[in-house]
């Protein structure tokens, strides 16, 4: 549920994102209702996905997925040339989540180790004291993992 919630963000927001061209400034009625929809939409969903994920794995994860994908539309609809540093610059993006991703998880993963080895957190009764502390060091609410 997590990553679809943060895969309905993603979408929200690359609609927004690419309708701001056709909204012309907010001279638009329709464009910019799309526009102030998607963004409210795409926060929304995004606000879910920070429930039981990291800022910084949801963060990269949905400005890395937004420009490609943003790009890409621009380049199909809008008729954007891509130049050869853009398509570096892209191929860079997808590789920085592709590295970020994995370890920001495994910082998570490590931090929850500790947490629960000092907070003796395996009984029922402190899982409540477990997910307070597991957001505090920025990994999942919760102790199924990121």
């Amino acid at each position: 549920m997590t990553y679809l919630s943060l895969a309905i963000a993603i979408v929200a927001e690359v609609i927004a994102t690419s309708s701001l061209k056709s909204c012309e400034g907010f001279t638009r009625l329709w464009s910019s209702v799309v526009v102030v929809a998607g963004y409210a939409i795409a926060f929304f969903f995004l606000s879910l996905t920070l429930r039981s994920m990291s800022v910084g794995i949801v963060y990269t994860i949905w400005s890395g997925a937004g420009i490609v994908l943003v790009s890409t539309i621009a380049w199909v609809l809008f008729g954007q040339k891509l130049d050869v540093p853009a398509i570096v610059g892209i191929a860079l993006i997808i590789a920085g989540v592709a590295v970020i991703k994995p370890l920001l998880q495994e910082r998570c993963a490590l931090r929850r180790e500790g947490i629960k080895g000092a907070l003796r957190c395996s009984s029922r009764r402190t899982s409540g004291k477990r997910r307070r502390c597991l957001r505090a060091a920025g990994c999942a609410g919760s102790s199924r993992g990121t």
